[in-house]
């Protein structure tokens, strides 16, 4: 992950080697090589996708030049939220990766001490899952936290209660309700230990008024202050993320070219659902940003 990029891009092998000074360990050569076990543990997972993510940035930025886009707003996706405040301007490259490997190390203590699951419902409407998850809810605690797209919501909470929801679901017509491979319960309440832990290491950092606009995923509203940056991203560990509705505002208020900078697709998938007349561009590769800035 990131291999093709550090080859092509200076700029993006100096974002992964300041990377692996700041955590004093060789984040580049898991990207690059693995194991996966070792590469999917939150811990490491988490830094791994901003650092891939903010690379790709840099490289585009430098290799286009003046043809490279200009950013008037920015969102990501949970962690996606933290490489958005990079490219805002908002949060330090440096105070990012250290965020974001505390947050992945205090989501996985915070697995450990509440056990839990997490599952994608297809097919049904927000307002369905919700209630479905108010009737789990006497087999324990599992709640809705992602809202992606239309027809696309991941629940989240105790096993059992994850499970009975899963199971409404499908009784309710759910073209499918598909476990998750995550560590925990994330985005719920039983992940109240690893806000609390968070919460600290965000009151250490200084952040600036972002240059532009960030879309916030518990309230798909824009934040620029510092104050409600640092709310934002401790609310987010408990609380829902409204992509769907973040993306809506963007597009209500006339955005119409997006560009998902980072590993994999996914944001340009959740884009044809949300609105099919919106264009992604994908800047994850090499080649990708070479035919950008050609």
């Amino acid at each position: 992950m990131g291999a093709d990029l550090c080859s092509a891009f200076p700029a993006a092998a100096q974002v992964f080697d300041r990377a692996n000074e700041v955590l004093e360990f060789d984040l580049k050569r898991v990207c690059f090589n693995g194991p996966e076990e070792e590469l999917t543990k939150t811990s490491v997972s988490q830094p791994a996708i901003l650092v891939m993510s903010v690379a790709a940035l840099r490289a585009m930025e430098t290799a286009a030049g003046d043809r490279a886009p200009v950013c008037d707003a920015a969102a990501g996706l949970s962690l996606g939220e933290y490489t958005a405040l990079v490219a805002a301007g908002a949060l330090q490259f440096e105070d990012a990766v250290r965020l974001v490997e505390r947050r992945g190390a205090f989501m996985h203590e915070a697995s450990v001490e509440n056990p839990g699951a997490m599952a994608s419902i297809i097919g049904l409407d927000d307002d369905t899952v919700r209630s479905i998850c108010e009737e789990a809810g006497k087999n324990g605690i599992v709640s809705a936290v992602n809202f992606n797209c239309p027809g696309q919501v991941a629940i989240s909470g105790e096993p059992e209660a994850v499970k009975a929801a899963s199971g409404l679901a499908r009784e309710k017509g759910a073209k499918m309700a598909m476990p998750l491979k995550v560590e925990g319960a994330f985005h719920s309440a039983l992940m109240q230990p690893a806000r609390d832990r968070l919460a600290a290491e965000i009151e250490k950092v200084e952040f600036q008024t972002a240059r532009v606009p960030v879309v916030a995923n518990v309230s798909g509203e824009y934040v620029t202050g510092p104050d409600d940056i640092r709310t934002s991203l401790v609310e987010q560990l408990t609380n829902p993320v409204l992509w769907s509705d973040s993306m809506a505002r963007l597009i209500s208020d006339g955005f119409d070219e997006y560009y998902e900078i980072g590993p994999g697709k996914v944001l340009s998938g959740l884009m044809r659902r949300i609105d099919r007349s919106k264009t992604v561009t994908v800047l994850g590769a090499a080649k990708a940003i070479e035919e950008l800035a050609s």
